[in-house]
């Protein structure tokens, strides 16, 4: 009885609230998720080839032994970075709405295309998974941390467990406003250990979880902090990354 009256309740909603795609605002079924299948499919993978390390397309006729500009300057505790795809439409749109329209119903399908992104093989045995933290007045604001809810769905995925290693402080400019060279500097010194957990990461590659990568200068910060802690490696998972080149 309880659930035939909630189905109802769900009906009535659809039919004067009818849900939308978070991608691109067309009407959905009520057993549809929060994506289309339109949207689904316009999701594209960073194109071949790629930097082994950072998965940055590379363009043809490229030697292999050329530095990759876009993670050549990367601390080298941060190892490897995996995105599952491109910033473009209607990556964009998602991101936009897990992380400021207050849809963290996106998380588990945004996740679930990340865990596709990133080889279980990759990843070493004892290894554990970090969010990225946000600052607290912004996690206020939201309500959550976006790149927590992936993290969290991340790990159940790859079976594997979730350390709360790092904090932020408030203060500074979101990357968002940033040019490409200013972002290093804007993030030197944001990142602290949350104390509780500083020996949790002693000796275990982490994988840490973040919603978009731009030029690695938030996963850069974030890493050296891990690797102060202890960390013996670093691996980057972003939902979306940049084309190389944006600010």
């Amino acid at each position: 009885m309880k659930r035939a009256a909630e189905k109802g309740v769900r009906r009535l909603l659809h039919l004067l609230l009818p849900p939308a795609c978070a991608g691109c605002e067309a009407p959905l079924s009520l057993k549809g998720g929060r994506v289309c299948p339109r949207c689904r499919t316009r999701l594209k993978e960073p194109p071949h080839p790629r930097c082994p390390r950072c998965h940055a397309p590379r363009g043809t006729g490229l030697p292999a032994s050329r530095p990759c500009p876009e993670c050549s300057e990367w601390p080298d505790v941060l190892i490897r970075a995996r995105a599952a795809v491109l910033m473009a439409p209607p990556a964009d749109s998602l991101v936009h709405q897990l992380k400021y329209g207050g849809w963290p119903e996106l998380a588990p399908f945004i996740a679930a295309r990340m865990a596709r992104a990133f080889p279980r093989v990759e990843l070493s045995a004892g290894s554990l998974v970090v969010a990225v933290p946000t600052t607290p007045s912004r996690e206020r604001e939201r309500g959550y941390n976006q790149a927590e809810l992936l993290a969290e769905c991340v790990a159940e995925a790859f079976g594997l467990p979730l350390v709360k290693a790092l904090t932020r402080v408030d203060g500074g400019e979101t990357q968002v406003a940033l040019h490409r060279h200013q972002r290093r500097s804007n993030v030197e010194g944001v990142f602290r250990p949350v104390d509780a957990r500083r020996v949790e990461v002693r000796g275990s590659p982490v994988l840490l979880v973040d919603d978009v990568l731009t030029t690695g200068a938030t996963a850069g910060a974030a890493a050296l902090v891990l690797e102060a802690m202890g960390a013996r490696d670093v691996h980057l998972l972003t939902f979306a990354r940049s084309l190389p080149g944006g600010d």
